[in-house]
């Protein structure tokens, strides 16, 4: 068989990393409640005959509704370029939140107040309204952002007004890597175990030289290290990569040196919606689609559509589909997000449902306490059931390690997006980033 046809075929590796934005307007909404009724109390039957006289009260816990409330601030995308992601986690954050306090949104007794603010994937926008949530609302917590540029920002705000702060989606490794701080904790997968995920599989069915293309600003950047890393400790060559500005319309010089080189795979690492259409219109009208396969991951249910039915047969990396985890986190994800939002859990929703379990379950252990100083200690090494599985905080650098998964795309147009069949679960101590943070070993 020729070399480009062990390349290509069905065990090309093609996902699209297209992010379309969703014209969602819910900048500074304020929820202090997920949209599932509240669970009903069960009613005291009446006595039957009246007491003589008035029992002596006894002292009773504060009641959750007089209780001072818990806010957490939440920071996402919900109407920019990266608004599917955003708002995938946020809308799981809420479940999960839900599904974590058994129907209550109360911890040890504390009601739980989620504001979330729209941070438009703008640095700018998302670092006012990290300190607006601290000084005006005073948040006791961060969770957010969609974007690494703007994480890597207000993770340092946090840092700075001791606030722990909870990265999610965002997946530079540098969150945790070399722009770690104490305050700083992520549940969701950085992209070092993306790379850690296909590499093993892509070097065995694909070939051994690599060239990569990524979007020249932070999660690019940071996750374009960590697959040349991971390939070439693996064994592989992997050239310098090359880097593109986000608003690229034109990627001739790109593409032609791509095609001069002739690697045996492309790393593709892209986010951006109207360029990265642009890329992958040029990528195959230039030649390089069906010739040189692509290694990334599938993306999005709502970008799986878009893909063409030919590549049905293709093998990548997926953060998480629906379908995969059997669970009972995941099961309770999965019927709440149809009945809720009438539809399918996404890529990002298991990243929102997890960290809102480990943010209750630390605060379980606290006695609802969210100070730094109390819930520090409780995050590091915890461990927990979610929708992928086990979960556990590794203590060194609080990332947190679960199972990753490789899949084949078995449709593009599934009426219950059922899109991919599991080639292999990888366990979370094989897709185990390296520690760079300063208490790493």
């Amino acid at each position: 068989m020729t070399r480009i046809g062990v390349r290509w075929k069905r065990w090309s590796l093609l996902g699209f990393i297209l992010v379309l934005a969703l014209g969602v307007s819910a900048c500074q909404q304020k929820t202090s409640t997920p949209t599932q009724a509240p669970v009903e109390k069960p009613t005291e039957a009446a006595p039957t005959e009246a007491p003589t006289e008035a029992p002596t009260p006894e002292p009773t816990a504060t009641p959750a509704a007089a209780a001072e409330p818990i806010k957490i601030g939440v920071l996402s995308d919900l109407s920019g370029p990266l608004a599917l992601f955003g708002n995938e986690m946020w809308e799981g954050l809420q479940i999960g939140f839900d599904y974590a306090t058994g129907g209550t949104m109360t911890v040890a007794g504390r009601p739980i107040e989620l504001i979330i603010k729209d941070d438009t994937s703008d640095v700018e926008a998302g670092t006012a309204a990290a300190r607006e949530l601290i000084e005006s609302e005073g948040v006791d917590i961060l969770i957010g952002n969609t974007s690494s540029a703007v994480a890597l920002q207000v993770q340092n705000i946090a840092d700075e007004y001791g606030v722990v702060y909870f990265a999610a989606p965002a997946a530079s490794p540098d969150i945790t890597g070399k722009n770690w701080n104490p305050h700083t904790f992520r549940v969701c997968r950085n992209a070092a175990q993306d790379a850690l995920t296909i590499a093993g599989w892509a070097l065995q069915n694909v070939g051994q030289h690599y060239m990569i293309l990524a979007e020249d600003y932070a999660f690019g950047q940071a996750t374009a290290a960590a697959f040349k890393a991971t390939f070439e400790a693996l064994g592989a060559q992997v050239d310098e990569p090359i880097f593109a500005p986000s608003d690229t319309t034109d990627f001739t010089p790109y593409i032609q040196k791509i095609l001069e080189t002739q690697p045996d795979g492309l790393i593709l690492i892209w986010a951006s919606n109207a360029s990265a259409k642009i890329l992958f219109d040029q990528l195959t009208t230039q030649g390089v689609t069906g010739n040189i396969p692509f290694i990334t991951g599938f993306s999005s249910n709502d970008l799986t559509k878009l893909l063409d039915p030919g590549m049905v047969g293709a093998v990548g990396l997926i953060v998480y589909h629906y379908t995969l985890p059997k669970t009972e986190a995941n099961d309770y994800l999965v019927e709440q997000y149809q009945k809720r939002f009438q539809k399918y859990p996404d890529l990002f929703s298991e990243c929102g449902f997890a960290t809102a379990q480990a943010v209750v379950a630390a605060l379980t252990q606290t006695g609802g306490d969210p100070t730094d100083t109390a819930l520090i200690p409780v995050l590091e090494g915890l461990s927990f059931e979610g929708p992928k599985g086990t979960y556990t905080i590794r203590p060194e650098d609080h990332q947190a390690l679960a199972p990753m998964y490789v899949v084949r795309l078995i449709s593009v147009d599934d009426p219950e997006e059922r899109f991919f069949e599991l080639v292999q679960e990888v366990p979370a101590d094989q897709v185990a980033p390296p520690c760079v943070a300063p208490n790493c070993p």
